[in-house]
């Protein structure tokens, strides 16, 4: 009986040593095309490189671990890069790729949350010693290719639920939501509007959930004109804060879910007349630079974004050289940082 007649029964295929030359063979290619394919080069016909990747995922290849020669980079990829957010994950990456004499090559999606095909394609050409994803993610083909080539990759403040196995670094985003609602509920408001990041966005859910819990836990209702959602912009936050405000029966407190946001809230304000935190008391979420600095300094909450683009750095770094970590899924501590944008509540 032939093999194939044997597997058509159900017995098990025997399986043969998963090798370039197995997957030329079975791709009908030669092995200098595979060869292309895996590192990356780009005189490759677009069907050849995807009937040859297909076999890789199908066959589960993994580049020797003595083949493996990474070079001393790091590439870190952003779906946009437009504000001071992104700037301190820069910071907390560059500081611990010096260390490490790694270089950082730098790519923005434009809005975008997975890479176009030509990034990875570029990406296997360097063969960086790991990528670092920065609020976007790899789509499943990705993910298989940067595997096949022991490429380690971990992903800062992920939008969604990780994939299975996906290293990850986040913050307790639930924790600071629900430290935030707790702190305006302190000071005596129960009128408390929430401005939320995208819906899509893991840690834009949390924050809300934070919220809501807080609210609960007060006995107080969470009412649907009160919770608006927008971008993490400040344009969201001003226009989303203006609708907040024309409401009959306006909130006291606005807890943003950015800093950004918040100082679109602080030009609402203005724009109605308010002063903060006189008419109006506001909470931020990330404590960038500038929380300090604007009038009256934001009241928000810290996430230790150098610290986590760090934590992302050495975890890549670990997986890079073979090591296994305990958790490969951390959330590092938020904290609140009390300013002068809040206050108790004026008598109406």
């Amino acid at each position: 009986m032939s093999a194939s007649a044997d597997h058509a029964h159900g017995a098990p295929r025997p399986r043969r040593a998963v090798t370039i030359a197995r997957i030329a063979e079975r791709a009908g290619v030669s092995v200098p095309t595979v060869s292309k394919v895996i590192n990356g080069r780009s005189d490759v016909a677009a069907g050849t490189r995807e009937r040859v990747e297909a076999i890789i995922r199908e066959y589960g290849y993994q580049r020797p671990e003595k083949a493996v020669s990474t070079a001393p980079l790091l590439e870190l990829i952003f779906h946009e890069l437009e504000s001071a957010w992104a700037i301190e994950i820069i910071r907390g990456v560059e500081e611990v790729a010096r260390e490490a004499d790694l270089a950082v090559v730098l790519s923005e999606l434009q809005g975008r949350h997975t890479p176009r095909r030509g990034w990875i394609e570029g990406v296997l050409a360097r063969r960086p010693t790991g990528v670092i994803s920065v609020f976007s993610g790899l789509s499943p083909e990705q993910r298989s290719q940067l595997d096949s080539r022991g490429v380690p990759f971990v992903v800062v403040d992920p939008t969604g639920e990780p994939g299975h196995g996906t290293p990850s670094i986040g913050a307790t985003n639930w924790s600071g939501g629900l430290s935030a609602t707790r702190h305006l509920l302190d000071l005596g408001h129960r009128r408390i509007a929430v401005i939320s990041g995208p819906d899509r966005v893991l840690c834009s859910r949390a924050r809300l959930d934070g919220y809501r819990a807080a609210m609960d836990a007060a006995g107080l209702p969470v009412e649907r004109d009160l919770i608006r959602t927008g971008d993490f912009h400040v344009e969201a936050g001003f226009a989303q804060a203006r609708a907040l405000l024309a409401l009959p029966d306006p909130p006291t407190a606005i807890f943003a879910g950015s800093d950004l946001q918040a100082l679109g809230v602080y030009e609402a304000a203005r724009e109605a007349g308010l002063r903060i935190p006189d008419d109006l008391s506001v909470v931020g979420f990330d404590d960038l630079p500038v929380a300090r600095w604007v009038g009256p300094p934001l009241t928000t909450v810290r996430q230790p974004l150098v610290e986590m683009a760090g934590a992302a750095v050495r975890l890549v770094l670990a997986l890079a050289r073979g090591e296994r970590p305990e958790q490969t899924r951390l959330e590092l501590s938020t904290s609140m940082v009390v300013r002068q944008s809040t206050a108790p509540p004026r008598e109406r």
